[in-house]
């Protein structure tokens, strides 16, 4: 996020207004009793607003003392995720979240008719190679490939978030299954787009051969952003329909700068249950236990302040400024991350299926096994690489969660294996 307000700037005004638009659309919800229609109408309308105005009014944060810019909005999102995860679910997350819906269906639908429409206006065609057998810097096929993949379909946080936040906020179980199968269909969808917008959209604006355009963003594993990718490919398929560059820009960097903020203050939120639930030693989770570790704001800030020594990890800038990389260094291990805890989902409910008897364990049991023998795979790879690299923080973070998943299997196992049943 910090990235995209230092690289598009005219995001940041629109970023940062949608907040109390989405206060207010909640205040209108809940307090006033205003029409659902109406006041998602006026909530979306007011947004984009501040989308076209954002286009004209970027705003640029330089260097603060040792600081640069990226730490320097790295530091408010902090604050920002502090506030957003202590407040009732109602005044910001799920209002500011039922935006962001919209906001997605309206940026995929944009993509959708671009990609219609480019073909007409200068054509659209593939620059990415058909084929990369060997990319510099890439790690091997398998089992990364799988570790990828999953991130998107099996993903272990979602799995959290639904346990954590949704299931608080559908009206019956039934809706479960529409809320959350839907919306991993969606996010299928949206792959799609992306792909196309990575894959053929570079191509729109750029100028050169298509190896060119390709390796100007993947010639190196890792070497650009793929926010940066994403962000200018499908600015420039939204562009075929007749929208200025620099809005389309805007729609796409606010789109991306939104769910990644929506992400934010879940996870804090999320990481404060975690905080509050093992450090309290009785019944009393929350302010009731009388430690201020375990009281919300407690828990919060130490969430952060964990989140916040890995942020600022990483090494200066050439200028001698502090820099907040230290999310793209650990970003190699968030997928076998990611899928440890999708493996102890799915273990979770093989282990509930098989108490109430019969084989419909196995759906969730079998999937469970392969991502738990892809996920160590991959991690052990890692552990490989950042040992023969001298990546001691890396290192460490992935050797950790080694552990995590050695156990998650044996325990799961040895649950498996116990013939008591469940009602």
């Amino acid at each position: 996020m910090a990235a995209v307000f230092s690289q598009y700037p005219g995001s940041v005004f629109p970023f940062w207004i949608e907040i109390p638009i989405a206060i207010g659309l909640g205040w209108a919800l809940y307090k006033k009793g205003i029409g659902t229609i109406k006041a998602t109408f006026f909530a979306v309308l007011a947004m984009y607003i501040t989308v076209v105005l954002g286009a004209f009014m970027p705003v640029n944060v330089g260097n603060l003392g040792v600081f640069d810019s990226i730490a320097v909005w790295t530091i408010i999102l902090f604050i920002y995720a502090f506030i957003a995860s202590v407040l009732p679910v109602t005044t910001l997350l799920q209002p500011r979240d039922y935006m962001n819906a919209w906001e997605l269906f309206i940026a995929m639908g944009l993509l959708v008719l671009g990609v219609l429409v480019a073909p007409f206006n200068g054509g659209l065609h593939l620059v990415a190679p058909a084929v990369t057998l060997k990319p510099a810097g890439a790690p091997s096929l398998w089992p990364f490939l799988f570790i990828t993949i999953a991130c998107g379909a099996i993903s272990g946080f979602h799995s959290v978030v639904a346990s954590g936040t949704t299931s608080k906020q559908i009206s019956t179980e039934d809706d479960a299954l529409f809320v959350g199968y839907g919306s991993m269909l969606t996010e299928g969808v949206l792959a799609v787009l992306v792909i196309i917008a990575c894959s053929a959209g570079l191509g729109l604006a750029s100028q050169g051969t298509d190896s060119q355009i390709w390796t100007g963003f993947y010639g190196t594993y890792g070497q650009t952003p793929p926010t940066t990718a994403f962000i200018e490919g499908s600015s420039n398929i939204v562009r075929s329909l007749g929208i200025p560059s620099s809005i389309c820009a805007v729609i796409m960097g606010v789109f991306v700068a939104s769910f990644a903020g929506t992400s934010l203050d879940t996870t804090t939120r999320l990481q404060r249950y975690v905080v509050q639930e093992l450090l309290t030693t009785n019944s009393r989770v929350g302010s009731d236990s009388g430690h201020w570790y375990t009281n919300k704001y407690g828990a919060t800030a130490l969430a952060l302040i964990a989140a916040a020594l890995l942020a600022f990890s990483g090494p200066r800038t050439s200028d001698g400024l502090i820099t907040a990389v230290g999310a793209t260094v650990l970003w190699p291990i968030f997928g076998a991350n990611n899928q440890t805890l999708a493996a102890l989902a799915l273990f979770t409910g093989s282990v509930y299926l098989k108490g109430r008897g019969g084989k419909k364990y196995l759906v969730t049991f079998i999937p469970a096994l392969f991502m738990i023998v892809m996920t160590l795979w991959a991690l052990i790879e890692n552990e490989l690489s950042y040992i023969g690299k001298g990546s001691v923080l890396l290192a460490i973070v992935n050797l950790i969660i080694i552990v995590i998943a050695v156990y998650v299997s044996i325990f799961s196992l040895i649950a498996m294996a116990k013939k008591k049943k469940v009602i």
